[in-house]
């Protein structure tokens, strides 16, 4: 009877170990937990985008996921971001397409200078242009939304008001508005954004080109009391998601991240447009910020060294078999359809 009953026990945890290895994941039971990386610190608009994600999906799937999310690069650092993801090292990520400009050539091409006015424009032509195109960059993920910043401008510690100022200028930047800087004839610096606070301060760059929330954000206004309006260039983002961890998900909690891809594009986009104001009214009242306007004559000087960049970039695409005059033309149409609306 004894030898009985224990065999009886094995079979019947092999069975349960069977039928609970037959349901979905979905069907367990309790929320599941997604981990969220970022790499910026958590004060900076790419995380508060991902907090304000992480809340409308618990609230909007009732609580049938949870998400932990990790700002600063404490699961997965700038560069690692895609490949990470896509190793499941994080469930989701976000990351800044300039930090691998040869990668994501396709979207990077919203990185050109093409006279994008604001970040909620560009978010929401963004995520036009990778719908329409679906580039093969991102064939190994599930994209859950995108986004830009607001054009770059130059902060620096020393006022730039002419080509002349800005020749041989050391000051930060990546992706396309390197090679802005480059034809302005300033020195490029790349290094990742937490690492340009220190080399503000130790005098390795005189200061850097960027969307303007980080005078307040990164309280860059304490060091560079000079702002050079160019509004030249964004920098575009994307949220992925690891394939396997996307398809363990029930359907309702798919529907529920689908509908959220365009919302929150244009809903980060028009809070960075929004945060890039607020900074600049702390940055000049409570620092003493002086914001330079280039005279039109001087502007046109700036503006003629770009286009070549376009050029470059549409020939390169092509040898690598992407319609490169086309994308422009639609990144081109679809800024002026929202334009007019």
């Amino acid at each position: 009877m004894k030898k009985r009953s224990v065999y009886g026990w094995i079979l019947m945890l092999v069975s349960m170990v069977m039928i609970g290895a037959a349901l979905p994941r979905g069907a367990a039971a309790g929320p599941g937990l997604l981990r969220y990386a970022n790499f910026p610190p958590a004060p900076t608009f790419p995380c508060v985008q991902m907090e304000r994600w992480k809340v409308e999906v618990e609230k909007r799937t009732g609580g049938k996921v949870r998400i932990q999310t990790f700002p600063g690069g404490t699961l997965l650092d700038a560069k690692a971001m895609m490949d990470g993801v896509i190793a499941g090292q994080a469930d989701i990520g976000c990351l800044s397409m300039a930090y691998q400009p040869g990668r994501f050539v396709l979207t990077n091409a919203l990185s050109l200078p093409l006279d994008i006015p604001d970040a909620r424009s560009g978010s929401l032509v963004l995520w036009d242009i990778y719908d329409a195109y679906q580039p093969e960059s991102f064939a190994k993920v599930k994209v859950l939304t995108m986004f830009t910043t607001a054009p770059a401008n130059i902060m620096s510690k020393t006022p730039v008001r002419t080509l002349a100022d800005l020749k041989g200028l050391d000051l930060r930047a990546s992706g396309g508005a390197a090679q802005i800087l480059k034809a302005w004839g300033a020195n490029q610096v790349g290094m990742p954004m937490s690492g340009t606070p220190e080399a503000l301060q130790k005098g390795v760059v005189q200061g850097l080109f960027s969307s303007l929330e980080v005078m307040k954000d990164l309280k860059f206004a304490e060091i560079c009391r000079y702002v050079t309006m160019t509004e030249t260039v964004i920098y575009p983002f994307a949220v992925v998601m690891n394939l396997d961890a996307w398809n363990a998900l029930p359907r309702d909690v798919q529907e529920v991240m689908d509908a959220l891809r365009v919302e929150q594009a244009e809903w980060t986009g028009t809070y960075m447009d929004a945060h890039v104001e607020e900074s600049m009214a702390w940055s000049t009242k409570e620092h003493g910020v002086e914001v330079i306007s280039l005279a039109p004559e001087e502007k046109a000087q700036w503006d003629a060294r770009l286009s070549p960049i376009i050029a470059k970039w549409v020939e390169d695409a092509k040898a690598k078999g992407l319609p490169a005059e086309a994308i422009i033309r639609d990144i081109r149409a679809r800024l002026a359809e929202r334009a007019a609306k």
